[in-house]
């Protein structure tokens, strides 16, 4: 276990934990600063993983042999792991999948189609994924329903009076991110849940960028769904949750077919389904990585959630200060309410050739548009350079980005 400080995080203890901030890239020390993409994965976490394979590998719930118990035992550990991570009411509500992706996916495809019809309305918000936007024009196209968006004023902040304002008799659903990939933007989540469920409406969170950075309590956010991935969150990559009301999912048509989540199955009598969760885990999931995604939230726990949250908050203050010495550069995504995440573009410098050059330097940051299309094109902009932070980063590493940043702007421009 890293042991913190009262007060403070303890980032040369954390940084101990994580093998692949000892390497280099291109003859200098890695500077890894995107973490917003995926986080990198603590020792502790990738133990678990390989004590999985090497002593328990076996299929869960049906074996009676000692390995597939103890790999049950452990993948249903994971559950309550999460459950009171994220402090849902009971682990039945928490649903194994692929990621986010694929958790807003199966509420799309097996609460949207059961519960939504011609002309119903489903709410998102300009800044979000394009996880979070896709599910839903398929399901539109497919059930003639209306997509609605929230705006975002200058700021990259959501307006909220026109979000109140969108409401109507046929509004069904608000999907929206808890914290943008893009800008960094933290949404008043619970405000927003309230305001949903006021009109009747139900909400799904996507809270893939807010678990690994601050406390999620989805009983305090009264959300309705919540959908994160463990690779975002220092875990492995391919695994994630989606939290549901127990009444809700009770309700849900199974999304996929397939082995694990049936009761019974014959050609006379049809298909009789499992419980909540397991009738949305058809088939064998990922054992060993889900397992491992649970030692990771278990390794935040440790840490504190809090100090991260404290330690990423002055980084980002450190980085917008040391940023506003380069001419020309201009931060996408001031909202006063900012996770760890600085989008910005630099006159006259392409992002992609900032971004390949900063990477000879041994700086890894995002360029491109990060899944968020429709939110940089309002914004005017085809592509940006992000930063993100985690745990593990320091303000000697914000120099050392800064001062490549400058020296690479000097050659492009």
């Amino acid at each position: 276990m890293t042991v913190m400080t009262d007060l403070t995080l303890d980032v040369v203890r954390v940084r101990r934990d994580f093998p692949v901030l000892e390497r280099e890239v291109h003859g200098k020390p890695l500077v890894y600063l995107d973490n917003a993409a995926t986080s990198q994965t603590p020792r502790q976490v990738i133990e678990t993983l390989d004590h999985y394979y090497r002593h328990y590998n076996a299929n869960i719930h049906r074996g009676l042999h000692t390995l597939a118990d103890e790999a049950t035992a452990a993948f249903e550990d994971t559950r309550e792991i999460v459950r009171a991570f994220i402090n849902a009411t009971e682990r039945r509500e928490i649903v194994f999948t692929r990621g986010t992706t694929e958790a807003i996916n199966l509420v799309a495809q097996s609460w949207g189609r059961a519960n939504l019809a011609p002309g119903d309305e489903v709410l998102i918000s300009q800044l979000e994924h394009h996880s979070n936007i896709v599910p839903w024009q398929l399901l539109a196209n497919q059930l003639d329903l209306h997509i609605r968006v929230i705006p975002v004023d200058e700021h990259g902040a959501l307006d909220m009076a026109a979000y109140q304002a969108s409401f109507n008799e046929r509004t069904r659903l608000v999907a929206v991110n808890h914290i943008s990939n893009a800008f960094g933007t933290i949404n008043p989540v619970r405000e927003m849940a309230t305001i949903a469920h006021d009109h009747g409406a139900l909400i799904l969170i996507d809270g893939a960028q807010a678990v690994p950075h601050e406390a999620v309590d989805v009983r305090g956010i009264d959300a309705d769904f919540y959908a994160f991935s463990g690779h975002k969150a220092y875990g492995p990559t391919g695994v994630g949750v989606l939290y549901g009301k127990a009444a809700l999912l009770e309700a849900m048509p199974p999304w996929q077919g397939g082995g694990e989540m049936i009761r019974t199955v014959s050609f006379d009598a049809g298909t009789t389904y499992a419980d909540i969760p397991h009738k949305f885990e058809a088939g064998t999931p990922a054992i060993g990585d889900v397992i491992a995604m649970g030692r990771a939230l278990q390794w935040v726990d440790e840490i504190g959630i809090s100090l991260i949250g404290a330690w990423e908050q002055r980084l980002l203050a450190h980085a917008n200060e040391q940023l506003a010495r380069i001419d020309g550069l201009r931060v996408l995504g001031t909202a006063p309410h900012k996770a760890g995440v600085i989008s910005f573009v630099v006159e006259g410098a392409h992002a992609q050739d900032i971004g390949l050059l900063i990477d000879q330097l041994g700086v890894a940051i995002r360029t491109g548009n990060h899944c968020a299309q429709p939110l940089l094109h309002h914004f005017g902009v085809d592509a940006t350079c992000r930063a993100s932070f985690a745990a593990y980063n320091t303000p000697e590493e914000i120099d050392i980005f800064v001062e490549a940043l400058e020296r690479v702007v000097g050659m492009v421009r």
